[in-house]
């Protein structure tokens, strides 16, 4: 299936219809541009086997049933309700003793939903001298309660910040669309294919006792088609950023796969690491680990390899006699600085992710290579700089194919329609008219894109 969509363009995907940054010649050139020829064939064998692998990987569910069946016998798994907060009351705890009196908060609130809805009940006590979270609790907040149904037991979760999320996801959808209008609305669906993707596949799939290395090279490839094509069209423009992508990608596999294996990691040293084998005790947390930075790393490469695309393209549209070094040499001097920026974007990423981490480990005394050391931040440092090793490659990968593609589709004749006029924007050879003065409508999202 994921050949006929990489290999036929529904409702002719092609550039020829208007003037425009791209691959001109569109899929008709194919057959007499080898480069392209040659991406196509890469891309189309890495979708049939994104797609095999997805249909021998699909989860049956049994894994993840049985996990939820050792969670809910240990007591991990538990009833969430909504609830609003009625009543906070501050007294001595009930344990305290005569000569150590201790201050305490009981909060009573109201269930929201479930069979119990309405009912009001008093949450298991909080020392206030230990317990920060109940310290702004305060009467009409919406919090969420578990509830243990075998001894009819209440007790705090968290605060309920659903709404607001809510709020922010479609204040998120708003801007994106009214700015990137269908491009924006198409990349939104990709986004939603992504999570299913993610909690679909991928989840259920690892639970199954399948390779988690694997299952996620699959889903990474899976996604990429998806949300490239979804995104940006069914041409050839993207076409070989998603080539760019998967090589690179292959690249990253390829070094985390060394540098964690030398690394030794665990998988753990974090909170989640520790309870998952409570519940799937048949899956390699080490092979975990890798399968993440691995996805990861897919979302600043596609970033890299369709920027770079993008850039190759518009120096040839506007450069048709540009020679190919010249356009790979400045192609490369503008993914220079996207690399710079992103690479740095990573290391902020993660650290900011961990900024509590980090200051723990400020005050612990310790050298900075010994905290280096430490599984927890070692991980982040080994997928911080495979990621960058595998974005600085994408680089020349993309920026060459590119290239290269546009050098074999278009020379200076083919920007020329057939009454011998040039595209809007594009002066003659030696014209001394100069090009118009930009306009806001020039940087305005292309209504006829992604062409399908």
């Amino acid at each position: 299936m994921l050949i006929a969509v990489i290999i036929v363009p529904m409702g002719g995907g092609s550039n020829q219809h208007r003037p425009g940054p791209g691959l001109w010649g569109g899929w008709k050139a194919w057959r007499s541009d080898r480069v392209l020829g040659s991406v196509l064939v890469f891309v189309a064998l890495a979708g049939a086997a994104a797609a095999v692998g997805l249909v021998l990987l699909w989860p049956t569910g049994a894994g993840r049933d049985a996990a939820q069946e050792r969670a809910d016998e240990i007591g991990l798994a538990y009833q969430r309700l909504a609830a609003t907060v009625t009543a906070v009351t501050d007294r001595v705890c009930s344990y305290s003793a005569p000569d150590d009196p201790q201050a305490c908060r009981t909060i009573t609130t109201r269930v929201d939903e479930g069979p119990a809805e309405g009912t009001k009940v008093a949450l298991p006590e909080f020392n206030l001298e230990y317990d920060r979270v109940s310290i702004r609790i305060s009467p009409g907040d919406k919090v969420i309660v578990g509830y243990e149904a075998s001894n009819d037991y209440y007790f705090f979760v968290d605060r309920d910040r659903r709404t607001p999320l809510v709020w922010l996801a479609g204040l998120f959808a708003l801007v994106v669309v009214a700015l990137g209008r269908l491009r924006g609305a198409l990349a939104l669906v990709g986004m939603a294919a992504t999570l299913v993707v993610l909690i679909a596949f991928v989840a259920p799939s690892v639970l199954d006792g399948n390779d988690p290395v694997l299952v996620a090279v699959v889903a990474a490839a899976v996604i990429a088609f998806v949300s490239l094509y979804l995104t940006h069209g069914l041409n050839p423009r993207t076409t070989v950023a998603l080539a760019g992508t998967l090589a690179s990608l292959g690249l990253t596999l390829g070094l985390s796969w060394i540098f964690f294996g030398l690394a030794e990691f665990t998988g753990l040293a974090t909170e989640e690491g520790l309870t998952l084998p409570l519940i799937a005790g048949d899956v390699d947390l080490a092979s975990l680990l890798l399968g993440g930075a691995i996805i990861g790393a897919l979302g600043a490469l596609d970033d890299v390899t369709v920027t770079q695309v993008a850039a190759v393209a518009e120096l040839r549209y506007h450069s048709p006699h540009l020679p190919r070094r010249e356009i790979i040499a400045s192609g490369i001097r503008v993914g220079r600085e996207h690399i710079a920026a992103t690479v740095n974007t990573l290391l902020l990423a993660y650290a900011g992710a961990g900024l509590p981490l980090v200051l723990l480990f400020a005050v612990s005394d310790q050298s900075l290579a010994m905290v280096a050391n430490s599984e927890l931040i070692a991980v982040e440092i080994v997928r911080t700089l495979c990621g960058s090793l595998g974005l600085v490659a994408a680089v020349p990968v993309t920026t060459v194919l590119a290239a290269l593609v546009n050098a074999g589709a278009s020379t200076p004749e083919s920007a020329e329609s057939a009454d011998g006029t040039r595209p809007e924007g594009q002066a003659a050879a030696g014209s001394a008219d100069p090009a118009p003065a930009p306009r806001w409508a020039d940087f305005a999202p292309d209504q006829d894109e992604p062409e399908w």
